[in-house]
């Protein structure tokens, strides 16, 4: 627990906490803005909630995981929002130390105005029944979503052809993909407000399904959510986005190409990166699936090599270890039984790249759609919420097969403000968002596959000028 859940109880019965230096401070005092911004490490981490201040260094027990530190001597209240259910904030209660000092932000009048405005919009959205999902629309996106994996084995068993199985591998990728999407609505909690029962279904659909780690995934996914785009302000810190943290493969600002020195390859990466790109993406999912079993087999030689950041206490964290170990089991059981059992040992290996090769490049080019080559910042001079998560974020157009291959991440901008709205309401939410950012002179960029694409190679391209500009020996 958090130090500001340690009570110390005097004669008078008042609660004290100790602040970064050590001082004593009778809880529930004032506090300036300039003391929060002092505790902003793990170890040190102090929150904002609606002008209430909490301690909470050192929460490893937080449910969500080590992604409550990413706005330790900050203000969480709408990414707090964002995440949890109506009443979660009496979790906070504990950690409470005290009160925001009136006027100690000094925050423009208009950007105040702002925040209240888009919470006012959250509460109509809620009033409006935005955030409840319809089962009906769910029954539906699971039965056709296995179709595809049924139709992949029914065309291994029905022929021998390589034509036929390369069909076959096609169709396990796009499942592996449409997996991915779906797994994503019920861990973001959109179908089922029991979390419970969210993350039994993110467990079947993720870990047996697709073999991506439910609790790998989250620790990652939720860490994104809270910080898109940001480049960590040290090595040490977990203040960055953990979807952008590609060091030495791709640099995406030149902060991150800097670091391209502290590797043997990196230099060769940075220069060619643009070039690199779509042939990084083809194992792309082949390294996800390593992260995500050293993550749950961590006593697996080689574990610590493929950690992601902060894994080592998220591991300890893991609600359902077992299960998580049994459905990845399952995973590589029904899929080395649909190639083993109609293929040789050479066509098998083939059929596994080939499948893992295009999924690969179809979950990443909607990844790389969503956020790369937008604005990126350093963790330490993020802008607030609504900008942070518009200006790094890009929504897709097109037809609805466009929609239904980007899993509804066609509407990012909008799924990244408000990520527990289910993905069949996200249409209509597209036009109030649109609207609102128009009247608030808030930048909103959206484009079609193609133009997006063609973005993020021109990103990545003039993110590596300027790293041979600034140093053409390398």
């Amino acid at each position: 627990m958090g130090r500001g859940g340690e009570r110390v109880e005097t004669t008078e019965s008042l609660s004290f906490t100790a602040d970064k230096a050590g001082t004593i401070k009778q809880r529930g005092g004032k506090i300036t803005w300039d003391e929060v911004r002092q505790h902003k490490t793990p170890q040190d981490a102090w929150l904002v909630y609606r002008n209430k201040v909490y301690d909470v260094s050192g929460w490893q027990d937080h449910p969500g995981g080590n992604v409550i530190f990413t706005h330790a001597g900050g203000d969480c209240t709408d990414i707090f929002a964002a995440f949890h259910p109506l009443g979660a904030t009496s979790y906070l209660d504990p950690f409470y130390i005290g009160e925001l000092e009136p006027g100690s932000d000094k925050k423009p009048a208009a950007q105040a105005n702002f925040e209240r405005a888009y919470r006012d919009l959250r509460g109509k959205l809620i009033a409006g029944g935005f955030f409840k999902a319809n089962p009906l629309y769910y029954v539906w996106k699971v039965v056709s979503t296995v179709a595809l994996a049924v139709g992949a084995w029914v065309l291994v068993a029905w022929s021998q052809n390589l034509g036929v199985q390369m069909l076959s591998a096609f169709l396990v990728a796009l499942f592996w993909q449409q997996c991915g999407w779906l797994a994503h609505d019920f861990l973001h909690h959109q179908v089922f407000k029991n979390r419970a029962l969210g993350d039994l279904a993110g467990i079947v659909i993720g870990n047996v399904f697709q073999g991506f780690s439910v609790a790998w995934w989250k620790n990652k996914h939720n860490t994104h959510h809270a910080v898109p785009n940001l480049v960590e302000s040290s090595p040490d810190a977990q203040d960055g986005d953990p979807d952008i943290d590609t060091m030495p493969i791709l640099a995406w600002s030149l902060k991150m190409a800097d670091r391209a020195q502290q590797y043997s390859w990196g230099p060769f990466f940075v220069r060619h990166q643009s070039l690199l790109y779509f042939p990084i993406l083809l194992v792309a999912r082949i390294s996800w699936l390593m992260q995500s079993f050293l993550f749950v087999f961590d006593s697996v030689p080689g574990a610590s090599l493929w950690a992601t950041k902060g894994a080592t206490a998220e591991r300890q964290a893991i609600k359902n270890v077992g299960l998580e170990k049994v459905g990845l089991v399952a995973h590589y059981l029904w899929y080395g039984a649909l190639m083993l059992c109609h293929m040789s040992l050479a066509r098998a290996l083939l059929y596994f790249l080939a499948s893992q090769m295009m999924c690969g490049f179809l979950l990443a080019l909607v990844f790389g759609l969503g956020h790369n080559g937008m604005a990126v910042y350093d963790a330490d001079a993020r802008p607030d919420f609504w900008k942070l998560q518009v200006t790094t974020t890009r929504n897709v157009t097109g037809s609805w097969l466009v929609q239904w291959f980007c899993g509804g991440l066609g509407y990012q901008v909008d799924h990244h403000l408000f990520p527990m709205i289910p993905r069949h309401r996200l249409g209509k939410l597209h036009g109030l968002v649109e609207g609102f950012c128009k009247d608030h002179g808030v930048k909103y960029h959206e484009t079609n596959m193609w133009e997006g694409t063609k973005e993020v190679l021109a990103h990545l391209s003039s993110v590596t000028k300027e790293f041979v500009a600034d140093f053409p020996a390398m």
